[in-house]
């Protein structure tokens, strides 16, 4: 059996195809996570969720931002932006059995050693607490309360975490955290306007993975949304962002325990490729 971890997807299923072609994957024998970020700015998002839909019980998925803006969208909580392209999925006649499985997702996922999560962590969470919290937004997010949520999910406050928050405040520290966060402050304050490699750090800020003291610094976190970043291995942090849909690579990492993990990828091709 071997155990793979994709990067950002994002709608480039022949990439997807491609990928998974070159290793061979197969649902009897192997398992796949895939980092958030399924679908949009590529063209063919329906064809990626068929394709992992029809996986099965072999593939777990963590979801991104783009994801919960498509889940948005889909409910109309929000408008389309101008770079999305989600038209054929939400035309599709499939559309409510695509809907209803990335509701059943994941926001974070801690297996074969490994922390999964989209974006990031922030440093006084703990790989306990992640989970825990990333389970309050799993009960919201295949809930009857999850409109309600979507109609508020937009925006960048609190941009801290605290325990005594509630309700949709509480919800979308979770959310921006797990699903966009980049840099933050040594207390744990967000930064989302930066979008830049991890040496653009603004004044006060750093890359969420190099503050001091971060809880979940002793296990290794996998993660993707950061395609200016690009390939990072490093023993506590796995990077998989490495911009196929700008262009860049589909990424896996094949994990081997000690042997080392195995880093396969493959080139966009240029139909995917988004000007």
């Amino acid at each position: 059996m071997s155990v793979y971890l994709i990067g950002d997807i994002q709608g480039c299923d022949g990439a997807l195809e491609r990928l998974l072609q070159q290793v061979a994957f197969s649902p009897s024998r192997d398992q796949l996570y895939v980092l958030g970020d399924l679908v949009n700015r590529g063209p063919d998002s329906a064809g990626v969720l068929r394709r992992l839909m029809a996986i099965g019980s072999s593939v777990q998925c963590v979801l991104g931002n783009h994801d919960l803006h498509l889940l948005a969208v889909a409910a109309g909580c929000s408008p389309s932006k101008r770079l999305d392209t989600l038209d054929d999925l939400l035309q599709a006649p499939d559309r409510n059995a695509m809907l209803d499985w990335l509701r059943h997702q994941r926001m974070a996922i801690f297996e074969h050693g490994i922390l999964m999560v989209h974006a990031g962590v922030l440093p006084t969470w703990s790989v306990d607490k992640t989970l825990a919290l990333a389970a309050e937004f799993e009960a919201v997010l295949c809930g009857p309360q999850l409109t309600d949520f979507l109609r508020q999910m937009y925006g960048n406050q609190p941009e801290a975490w605290r325990e005594d928050l509630q309700g949709n405040d509480r919800l979308r520290v979770i959310v921006n955290a797990l699903t966009r966060l980049r840099f933050c402050s040594t207390d744990g304050v967000m930064e989302f306007k930066t979008k830049e490699a991890a040496n653009a750090a603004p004044k006060g800020f750093m890359p969420w993975f190099d503050v001091p003291g971060r809880q979940t610094a002793h296990v290794p976190v996998a993660f993707g949304h950061w395609s200016t970043l690009g390939w990072l291995g490093r023993p506590d942090v796995l990077a998989l962002d490495t911009g196929c849909v700008w262009g860049g690579c589909l990424s896996a990492l094949r994990l081997r325990g000690n042997e080392g993990h195995e880093l396969i990828q493959v080139k966009c091709s240029p139909a995917q490729q988004v000007g």
